[in-house]
């Protein structure tokens, strides 16, 4: 080291540069305008009028900012002497906390700031041992300890600075001194971590431009101790530090063929990628696995590690924590229309005689029994307008009369045979046109017409048949068709009992079930009366206490009920109300690594199928993977190999195992949202 002392003495023309001529003293002011302002405001500045007092310590100090060789910076720096030494560290310390502090303005200073550093590797890290550090060490030896270690750090800090940067890689120091330090130094001792940690920051800014060949020597290769420190540290600051320093060595394409499946870097990856919390140590295992993988060779066998399965869970999982942070929660209402009938329908259907109002018409004379069949009261021939005598009993009469509708006289006569005929014997029967007759008398304002055409239909118009408005009862018999005319029964215990009685008037040992519109055949009587009790409504409703009142209809113009209650449609929803989680930003950079991991490996998961695209100008490219055709040749010698096929097989059935996380994931582009749903639709196709 060389050293610079201090003398009484003043150099020759001291008190001539100290008060120059006037002439000289304005040009001087001038150059010191063009200079750049180089200050750390610790120091004032001295008056234009110096005292006799100050004058002798100006010329001993003199400006340490002077730009030349021999400015009190440079010369402090280097001179041995420690209070010296110390003045121009603490010094270069304020100056380098500022981001646009150039280390060229102080000439020297760089060459200075490496002295330190290179002592305590080339001797100095042999004085720090355990007796040191448990007992007091040497004055001396703690000092230079302290120069060596703030020499260092201004370096480090220095370096943030794209101009130092610059100037510290292509010094002729800088690498030496980091290369020694790296396969010097123990990462291991408390005593130089810290120090270790400042080389490799350092290395950080040149580390772009190391080029490490296969005939490099081991002295000359940084990989080999910065993979063992990334391996076996426990100091969490130099982990991140080494792995970060790898990863910019490595991402350089001539540096790759330094990676192998077996890598240290790449175990420690692994063993510190489950510390989810640690977003920094997470980060730098990322950006190293992104580099390992993103080499095809290196892809392919990793998909043979054992612990690749568990990776893929994890970077899935990475994705799914990062953005719980980045998300709000959205409700939509897209209910439609609703159109509803209450619950408790009116049904009406068209008239039947009952048992009752048969035996009341069967004695009366015709043509009286026809009038009473059809209409409860009819005109006198007097014009008065009598009431049937069966309206006492109120009877319900098969016509009303109605302008606009129409029946044919057909249907007319059918349905007054239908009800008479069975008992013509003993009651004999109108004709026909004697029937058709009686509707005009009846229903003076009906009119039996004729309307041509390509074929002649013969109505009567005026006239439609009564229709009975029911309720839709729970526990009314509807045996016999609906024919039954007992009154409602107030338990399905009374209407079972009604039901054995129907039964016991079956005379024949088989038969069909004449409940409703039941289209059951026919069966013993045993077989029946099991099958009477599924039309037997329960004692209680079966509709839940939140349910509505009212039925909800498929459409608005729906009708209800209908005959066959399984041929109606669903109606929709009441209630459509969609609630999801919708991101606000894009994930952060650790999140997109992981993504772009996941992506490699199901690329090369799926690289022999359809499934994964392809990087041409027809498919969409991914970044990070260079395929390279070269090697393809036309006599089939690089076809896929035994392990390369295992690997495909473990890589597609750890997809399907992490199909669920990532159907999970959501992020706010497009195009990276697209990458997740393809892995999510390969990991499904490959379930079947």
């Amino acid at each position: 080291m060389s050293t610079y002392g201090t003398s009484n003495r003043l150099p020759p023309n001291t008190y001539y540069r100290a008060y120059p001529p006037p002439q000289q003293q304005q040009q001087q002011q001038q150059q010191q305008q063009q200079r750049p302002v180089v200050r750390d405001d610790y120091e004032r500045e001295f008056p234009h009028v110096i005292p006799e007092t100050a004058l002798n310590a100006l010329i001993i100090l003199g400006w340490y900012t002077e730009l030349a060789p021999s400015n009190r910076t440079s010369l402090s720096l280097r001179s041995g002497i420690f209070s010296e030494v110390g003045w121009a560290l603490d010094r270069l310390m304020r100056l380098a906390h500022t981001e646009t502090f150039l280390l060229s303005t102080i000439p020297g200073a760089i060459d200075g700031l490496f002295d330190w550093p290179e002592w305590y590797i080339k001797e100095g890290y042999r004085s720090s041992n355990d007796a040191n550090s448990l007992f007091s060490p040497p004055p001396d030896l703690a000092k230079k300890r302290r120069f060596s270690l703030e020499s260092l750090l201004i370096l480090r800090n220095t370096a943030q600075y794209e101009p130092n940067a610059i100037e510290l890689a292509s010094h002729s120091h800088t690498m030496p001194l980091i290369l020694n330090a790296l396969h010097t130094l123990k990462f291991d001792r408390d005593e130089d971590s810290e120090f270790l940690v400042h080389i490799i920051d350092l290395y950080h800014v040149i580390a772009a431009r190391i080029m490490v060949t296969q005939t490099t020597p081991a002295r000359w290769n940084p990989l080999q101790p910065l993979e063992e420190i990334a391996s076996k540290s426990s100091n969490r600051t130099t982990i991140i530090a080494a792995l970060t320093a790898i990863t910019i060595t490595l991402s350089n394409p001539i540096n790759a063929h330094n990676i192998t499946a077996n890598s240290l870097a790449l175990g420690a990856s692994l063993r510190y990628l489950p510390l989810l919390i640690d977003k920094p140590l997470i980060d730098a295992c990322l950006n190293y696995l992104y580099v390992h993988i993103s080499h095809m060779s290196m892809a392919k066998a990793f998909l043979l590690h054992p612990e690749m399965p568990a990776v893929l869970k994890l970077l899935a999982s990475l994705l799914l924590d990062e953005q719980h942070a980045l998300e709000e929660k959205v409700v939509l209402d897209i209910s439609g229309t609703i159109h509803t009938v209450p619950s408790t329908t009116v049904q009406t259907r068209e008239h039947e005689l009952t048992e009752d109002e048969l035996e009341e018409l069967l004695p009366k004379v015709e043509p009286q029994r026809c009038y009473d069949w059809s209409v409860n009261f009819y005109p006198h021939p007097s014009g008065l307008r009598l009431t049937s005598p069966l309206s006492t009993f109120r009877m319900k009469t098969m016509f009303v009369s109605k302008p606009d509708s129409e029946l044919t006289q057909v249907d007319f006569w059918n349905l007054y045979k239908d009800v008479f005929s069975p008992h013509q014997d003993k009651y004999p029967l109108l004709v026909a046109s004697d029937v058709i007759k009686n509707v005009n008398f009846v229903f003076p304002e009906a009119q039996a017409m004729v309307l041509q055409g390509p074929v002649q239909r013969f109505i009567v118009r005026g006239v439609d048949r009564r229709k009975d408005t029911i309720t839709n009862e729970r526990f009314k018999c509807q045996w016999d068709r609906t024919r039954c005319s007992s009154p409602i029964f107030s338990g399905p215990g009374e209407l079972y009992e009604h039901l054995l009685e129907h039964m016991s008037n079956l005379e024949a040992p088989e038969s069909p079930c004449l409940w409703s519109s039941c289209t059951r055949p026919a069966m013993p009587k045993p077989n029946l009366r099991s099958h009477l009790l599924t039309h037997i409504p329960g004692t209680q409703a079966t509709k839940h206490p939140s349910q509505s009142d009212t039925i909800t209809l498929p459409s608005e113009h729906s009708s209800y009920p209908i005959e066959n209650a399984t041929a109606r449609l669903p109606p929709p929803p009441r209630s459509t109300i969609i609630a999801f989680e919708r991101p606000l930003i894009d994930p952060p950079s650790t999140a997109l690594t992981a993504l772009l991991c996941i992506r490699i490996l199901f690329r090369t998961s799926f690289a022999s199928t359809d499934v994964a695209p392809r990087a041409d100008g027809d498919h969409f490219g991914f970044p990070g993977i260079v395929e390279d055709q070269d090697d393809q040749d036309m006599d089939g010698s690089n076809e896929i190999g035994e392990n390369e096929r295992e690997g495909e097989r473990r890589g597609r059935k750890a997809f399907v195992g992490v199909r669920r996380l990532l159907e999970g994931v959501r992020i706010r582009d497009e195009v990276l949202m697209g990458w997740v749903t393809e892995m999510v639709d390969a990991g499904i196709s490959g379930t079947h």
